[in-house]
Order: structure tokens, then C-alpha cells, then sequence
């Protein structure tokens, strides 16, 4: 018997329902963005409102996702994964109801930002439980395995979405949000169990807090994976706050057609899955990452290349996004079970640590799409190859040089 299938058989859970939880509550962070996003020109005129204004409901989602992970972590170490978990859930669905019915832009943002909490608790609950009952590349096949069914969900949520805004308005993805939300939280709390069975009765002490922190910060594998894992986000960030503005603004593209374009880098992301699966377990983290740094240096240069050179269409924008999209399926996996993997006694602080980081880069990459936005494709393509660019340079310095973790089990 393996330690993970002893870790599992304590806790009474089956390794399906392990993955399904897992890629249940890894779709409320990206369905509270992608199944709106085709409707942000419309809520921009909806509320006569600017595209900077707008943007503040991408941006303060993903500052405040970052920022809570920090509370999330130690209270999941403190007190388990299942109240996180189950109050996370039903603090979505209240949000995304507020968010159905707001007035005004400001209850709108506000929405987003009680959203952006429960979805974080979700992740951080989940993320936690698989560091507790996985190996680091035991649990780095997990998440790729729970990345592909989760991908459905941004794969389909931008069409979806763009049918529901046409039918019904911009309030019908909050609608939906609320209802998939409700029903996650009820199974959550009738079919999970506690998986944190060494809780730390200090985490939540302020000390103790930062000298776990600090523990985190020091570990130059944790640092590694965590900008590596922060850099291809930071890219994928760029894409969903500026694509709907950029290729139905300025390209021309229809609200539905722009639901397709997104939907093929998501495709992109469901093969990246795929590849990490098998790859992860023959080659490693590390050499999982070099593979899947490489082709998203490859694509976001393609992408710059294509833009300087006067290309302004619609394909030179998705076709380098989808092999972008397939590199991040290659990257985030690995990267997020490497960063939390020197911490078995620790998993939530260092999964919050990790979060909080990817989510401070990506909100300040949100800020600067909205900023330099200037009707062109110039400011969107350019971040794009520069966070690819980064990703690569991670990937063969920090991540070669410290991404060992094989020795934590």
C-alpha cells in the first residue's frame, strides 16, 4: 500500500471523488471570469461606464482572490479543509447573487469582490487536500487529471456565456454562477471529508503565522515554482482582461464569435492537461516545465512578431493563444504541486503564499491592460510575449537550479 493510498483509505475518500472535488471547485476562479467576459463591452454600456471602470471587476476579483489566500491558507491549516471548502461555496452563490441584481457598477465590484472569496476558499480547500493525500508527482498527476475536467468549464463558459448575454442580458452568467455554485457546496458538504489530520492549532496566531511565512518564502523551490507558476498566469491574465475589448473593439469580432475565439486557447489548455499527465510522470516536474516554458516562448513571440509585422487579425492573436494554452496546461500543474511540496505540515499557508503571488502579478498585468488600453492590438500582444519570455527564463534558471522537491514525499 502506497502512503497516498493509506492517506486516502484514513480519510474514507476514493481517488474519484478526490479528482472531481478537485476540478469542481478549481471552476468557480476561472467560470466567475470567462462566462462574463463576453459581456463586458455590454455592461460597459449598460452602465455608461469607461473600459477602466470595467476592468476594476476583472482587477479587484483577482487582487482580492490573491489577498484572501493568505487569510484562507492558515484557517484550512488551523481549523481543516471542509469548513473552507463549504462556507467558500455558499459565499459565492450569496455573491453571485448580489452581483444578478446590482444597481450600479460599485455593488457590481463589490459583488465581485465577496465572489472572489468564496472562490479562493474553494481553491485553497482543494489544494490543500490534495497536498495532504498526494506525493508531490502522485499530485501533480491529480491536478493535471482535475485541469482537464476543469477546463471544460472556461472551454465552454465564453460561448455560453455569449449565447446567454445575447438571450437574456449580462445578469444571466451571475444567475447561472449562483446555481452551480449552490449545488457544488451542498455535495461538497455531504460528500467530503476532513483530509487535514495534523491541524496546526498556532496558524492562525499572528507569530506563528509569519514564521510559517517566512518558513515558505525561504524555500528557494517554493520561489521557483511559484514565478514560474506566476509568469505563464500573468500571460493568461492579459488575455482575459484586454481579448473581449481587443478583438471585438478593434478587431471586429461579433460578441458570439469572440465566445469561440477565447474557447480555442482554452482547447489549447485541455491538451496541455493532457500532455502534463503523461509527461509529468515519465520525465518530472522540472523537465515537465522546461517543455512547456519553451512552447510558450515560442507562441507569445509569434504573437509580438505578427503584430509588429502589421498582421491585425483576429487568427494572430487566437492561434498563438491556443499553443499558449497549451503550454500553460504544461506549466501550472506541476508548478503548483512543486511549490507546496517541501511543506506536508504547511500545505495551506504555502498554497496561499503561492496564490497570493500569481494573483498580486496577474491584478497589476489586469491594471496595466486597462491603462495602456489605446485601440490597437500593440499593448495587449506585447505583455503577452514579455510574461512568455519570463516564463521561459524561469523555467531554465530558478526552476532548474532549485525545482528538485523528489525527496518530499
Amino acid at each position: 500500500m502506497t502512503q497516498s493510498t493509506a492517506r486516502l483509505a484514513a480519510t474514507g475518500l476514493t481517488p474519484t471523488t478526490v479528482l472531481w472535488f478537485t476540478a469542481g471547485l478549481s471552476m468557480l476562479q476561472p467560470l466567475a471570469t470567462d462566462l462574463y467576459l463576453p459581456t463586458l463591452p455590454g455592461i460597459a454600456a449598460y452602465f455608461e461606464t469607461s473600459v477602466v471602470t470595467v476592468q476594476w471587476t476583472l482587477s479587484i476579483f483577482v487582487a482580492a482572490f490573491g489577498a484572501w489566500q493568505l487569510v484562507a491558507g492558515p484557517v484550512s491549516d488551523r481549523y481543516g479543509r471542509y469548513p473552507v471548502i463549504v462556507a467558500g461555496a455558499l459565499v459565492y452563490c450569496g455573491a453571485s447573487v448580489l452581483a444578478m441584481v446590482a444597481p450600479t457598477i460599485e455593488v457590481l465590484i463589490g459583488a465581485r469582490l465577496l465572489q472572489a472569496v468564496g472562490a479562493c476558499s474553494c481553491l485553497v480547500g482543494a489544494r490543500g487536500f490534495v497536498r495532504d493525500l498526494y506525493a508531490p508527482t502522485e499530485g501533480a498527476r491529480l491536478l493535471a487529471a482535475a485541469a482537464t475536467i476543469m477546463s471544460f468549464a472556461p472551454l465552454t463558459g465564453p460561448v455560453l456565456g455569449a449565447y446567454l448575454y445575447v438571450a437574456f442580458g449580462w445578469r444571466s452568467a451571475f444567475a447561472l454562477l449562483a446555481a452551480f455554485s449552490l449545488l457544488l457546496a451542498t455535495a461538497a458538504a455531504v460528500k467530503l471529508k476532513e483530509t487535514n489530520l495534523h491541524r496546526n492549532p498556532h496558524a492562525l496566531r499572528i507569530a506563528p503565522m509569519l514564521r510559517t511565512y517566512a518558513e515558505v518564502v525561504r524555500s528557494p523551490a517554493f520561489r521557483a515554482y511559484t514565478l514560474s507558476a506566476s509568469a505563464t498566469y500573468a500571460g493568461l491574465f492579459a488575455f482575459i482582461s484586454g481579448s473581449s475589448f481587443v478583438l471585438i473593439r478593434v478587431l471586429g469580432v461579433s460578441t458570439t464569435a469572440y465566445g469561440f475565439s477565447f474557447s480555442t486557447m482554452v482547447a489549447g489548455y485541455l491538451v496541455g492537461t493532457l500532455v502534463c499527465r503523461r509527461f509529468v510522470v515519465r520525465h518530472g516536474l522540472q523537465r515537465t516545465i522546461y517543455a512547456g516554458a519553451s512552447l510558450q516562448a515560442a507562441a507569445g513571440l509569434a504573437m509580438a512578431l505578427l503584430a509588429i509585422a502589421g498582421a491585425h487579425a483576429p487568427a494572430s492573436i487566437v492561434v498563438p493563444m491556443f499553443f499558449y494554452g497549451i503550454a500553460h496546461g504544461m506549466i501550472q500543474p506541476p508548478a503548483q504541486s512543486g511549490a507546496v511540496a517541501p511543506f506536508p505540515r504547511a500545505a495551506g499557508a504555502a498554497a496561499a503564499l503561492m496564490g497570493f503571488t500569481m494573483m498580486l502579478i496577474a491584478s497589476f498585468v489586469g491594471f496595466w491592460i486597462g491603462a495602456s488600453y489605446n485601440g490597437t492590438v500593440y499593448p495587449l500582444t506585447l505583455t503577452i510575449c514579455a510574461t512568455s519570455l519570463a516564463s521561459a527564463a524561469i523555467a531554465f534558471t530558478l526552476v532548474r537550479r532549485h525545482g528538485d522537491v523528489a525527496q518530499h514525499g
